[in-house]
């Protein structure tokens, strides 16, 4: 069955609201990503470790919280939370092997 053009201008609608967000969400992310470069300049010149354990786990039982009172699901929370951190762990690792201070 043809969609309506009612149809068809409802879900065009709701698509450029989450091309929006979603153009929102790469921004934050590369400005996460800025200041957690820095992070890792700063531990490299200090002879910090990469990862700190005890700040993830605080990290990730906040943004549960979030999650819950945003209506969003806290396991997706989380795995998405563990992916950023893995990324910034390895951000971090490779400025302390190259020495690029």
């Amino acid at each position: 069955m043809p969609m309506s053009n009612e149809h068809r201008q409802k879900l065009q609608a709701f698509r450029e609201s989450i091309d929006n967000i979603d153009a929102a969400l790469v921004f934050m992310l590369a400005e996460r990503f800025k200041i957690t470069k820095a992070v890792g300049y700063y531990k490299s010149e200090n002879d910090l470790p990469p990862a700190d354990p005890a700040r993830e786990d605080e990290q990730i039982e906040r943004l549960r919280a979030l999650a819950k009172s945003a209506n969003l699901d806290p396991e997706f929370s989380e795995k998405f939370l563990h992916f950023i951190i893995r990324e910034v762990i390895q951000h971090h690792e490779r400025i302390r092997e190259s020495g690029n201070l």
